[in-house]
């Protein structure tokens, strides 16, 4: 009896993998759309696909950034430029797509643009420091699928959002956890909707990773901005030292930050060309080893370990 159970979950087991490893064909006849590709995941995205065959449109924020783009890939690829927060922008974009893949349609539109925004203790914020970073990685998100979703549905292709980690466990204050919480909301509801249309929707969950967007130096400065203009209550609570010993701490952790952009590459990869993508992907040794793990836990074992990585406070009870 032993042994049919071990041959079955082994069987299983070369199913489940064999399925993972089954591609699409036609990759040549395929156009997909890709925001947020100065810099980063979005960036290497487009040289990616584009040496892949894909006919890819990236979308830049800047005229710099597409043109060292542009300079680094096939005359296939096609920029344009694309603030996601620009409801006009991103509605003239999604009929310029439109002209350009005709019939075909679009058989891919991942939303990698994002913002942090500021990270810095809740109390130290007002809700304009929430705005930027739910303005971009939310609301921008879903403009943009909103304009694009009809050509996904002509082609019956996919939709891939790039979550974060810290849409699972919130690790800092500011807007940039709420907002990822959000898409983890939206991407669930989409891809239940999509499903009777042959849309496949995922959602990719990145760990943390040495990127423009989590630059330690940058993360630092907006910190020291609001210090400056907070009260002295809140000085006092905190600690003249505070930020320093925060980027001390920080350097500390910063072996654990994944450097290898190809991981979140890699499963965008996987999403766009298996006949079976996942519902979810996790990218990053630490989010796949810490991060994930610790979102199923209980909260007090969470509370307990994430604040043994906080600064000690030098007087919280002072008014």
């Amino acid at each position: 009896m032993l042994f049919w159970v071990l041959a079955l979950l082994i069987l299983c087991a070369f199913l489940w993998n064999y399925k993972g490893q089954v591609k699409i064909a036609d990759i040549a006849d395929k156009y997909i759309f890709i925001t947020g590709c100065d810099t980063g995941f979005g960036n290497l995205a487009a040289r990616t696909f584009d040496k892949k065959g894909f006919h890819v449109i990236a979308a830049c924020l800047t005229e710099s950034g597409s043109t060292a783009l542009k300079a680094k890939t096939s005359e296939r690829l096609h920029t344009v430029l694309l603030d996601v927060t620009d409801p006009e922008n991103v509605k003239r974009t999604a009929q310029w797509v439109k002209n350009q893949v005709g019939e075909k349609g679009l058989w891919g539109l991942i939303n990698n643009a994002g913002v942090l925004g500021v990270l810095a203790p809740t109390d130290w914020l007002t809700v304009e420091d929430y705005r930027e970073p739910i303005e971009v990685n939310l609301f921008g998100l879903i403009n943009v699928t909103l304009n694009m979703l009809p050509l996904v549905k002509k082609a019956q292709g996919r939709v891939i959002n790039v979550s974060s980690i810290g849409g699972r466990l919130a690790f800092g204050g500011g807007g940039y956890t709420p907002s990822k919480y959000a898409v983890e909301g939206f991407n669930d509801s989409l891809r239940r909707d999509m499903k009777a249309f042959g849309v496949h929707v995922s959602c990719i969950e990145p760990g943390l990773f040495k990127t423009d967007l989590a630059d330690p130096i940058k993360t630092t400065e907006k910190k020291l901005a609001i210090w400056k203009h907070l009260s002295p209550d809140i000085k006092q609570q905190y600690g003249e030292g505070y930020i320093e010993k925060c980027l001390n701490k920080l350097k500390s952790t910063t072996s654990s930050v994944n450097v290898d952009l190809s991981l979140v590459v890699e499963c965008m990869d996987h999403a766009l060309t298996s006949v079976f993508p996942k519902t979810r992907y996790i990218a990053g040794k630490d989010a796949k080893t810490f991060w994930i793990p610790l979102s199923h836990m209980p909260a007090v074992l969470q509370d307990f370990l994430l604040l043994k990585q906080k600064v000690e406070l030098a007087n919280p009870k002072a008014v």
